[in-house]
């Protein structure tokens, strides 16, 4: 058996993602318990205690979520089709306590200074970055504004330069990997998130780029995460495994006898409503509760993980380079059994 180091799982011939990969403990474990393990970090400026961002999807993250999540450590990113983005125009009460918001390529003058002046994280919301307008956009919102932008979304390092000319700070690299995304199925476009996050993380390395890594798509467990951060990541951008929560938009249904909410892809039907090319689903999910509990699910298992890997800080799980490739016996070795 083969032990991979990043460089190696990034010249694979293959396009990896999560289920590929595991992490190998090789050393003796200082750490007694995984509460010894610290997973605060710094993001755009930002003190988190976990380096977990939730995605602007409107089935996700409204003002509740945001606030919620920045309660508990986190990074909640409003999306940009919640109403509040306009009341803030008459009404900036409204928006204390949140840190983050994304915007369209046409949103309004006046709400972009409104943002600025407040000095929230801008995410300039759009499915491929790899675009002349987008890049324009984010180039002429730093030169009128003091504000940190995430840019996204990426599957390669091949234009992350550009990212970082144009002004970005974070960059948010998956394409097609979302649970209810339909991108790489209508266009044929993207990659494995282990490949796209290494080629990116890689890129970054070799030229000294300055711009933060977002891992935002494909995540489906706390291991993911952790495997993430291991590969590099500054933080990980949640959807599915926040939706359904009690702080998600949207009414709690009941069917079945069971409580369900509604999630969907920013570009699915129901978002768009109009005869454009759609490129995400909509589906229900189990109804969760309340957020923290998921939160705190993702902390214990992170820190779990680090405390197998002898990791006290995220930086040191950052410099792993024990990885194995799995087989699809190995993988399924590992799900758990009914």
């Amino acid at each position: 058996m083969k032990i991979y180091s990043k460089k190696d799982l990034s010249e694979n011939e293959l396009s990896l993602t999560f289920d590929d990969i595991s992490l190998v403990p090789m050393r003796i474990s200082e750490i007694k318990s995984r509460v010894e393990a610290n997973t605060k970090s710094k993001f755009l400026g930002f003190d988190l205690s976990l380096p977990v961002l939730s995605s602007p999807m409107d089935s996700v993250t409204g003002i509740v979520m945001a606030k919620e999540l920045n309660k508990l450590g986190c990074l909640g990113i409003v999306n940009r089709f919640d109403a509040s983005l306009k009341e803030i125009i008459s009404d900036n009460s409204s928006f204390e306590g949140v840190k983050s918001v994304s915007i369209a390529l046409n949103s309004q003058e006046e709400l972009v200074s409104l943002l600025a002046e407040k000095k929230l994280i801008l995410c300039i919301d759009t499915a491929n970055a790899n675009n002349k307008t987008v890049l324009e956009r984010c180039e002429e919102i730093k030169k009128k504004y003091e504000v940190k932008i995430i840019l996204g979304n990426i599957a390669h390092g091949a234009t992350l330069k550009d990212m970082v000319n144009a002004g970005a700070d974070a960059i948010r690299i998956g394409i097609g990997g979302g649970s209810v995304c339909t991108t790489s199925i209508q266009t044929g476009i993207g990659i494995g998130q282990v490949s796209s996050l290494l080629d990116v993380y890689f890129t970054r390395e070799k030229y000294g780029l300055n711009i933060e890594l977002i891992a935002d798509g494909g995540v489906k467990s706390p291991g993911d995460i952790a495997k993430a951060i291991a590969l590099g990541a500054d933080a990980v951008m949640l959807g599915r495994m926040l939706a359904g929560t009690k702080e998600t938009p949207g009414e709690v249904i009941k069917y079945n006898d069971q409580l369900w909410k509604k999630y969907r892809g920013s570009a699915s039907f129901g978002v768009k409503m109009r005869n454009e090319f759609i490129e995400g689903e909509e589906t229900m999910v189990s109804y969760k509760g309340a957020v923290k509990n998921v939160i705190d699910g993702i902390s214990d298992g992170l820190r779990s993980s680090m405390s197998y890997m002898n990791c006290k800080t995220l930086d040191e799980l950052r410099a792993t380079e024990t990885f194995v490739i799995l087989s699809n016996s190995s993988y399924l070795e590992r799900l758990p059994k009914k």
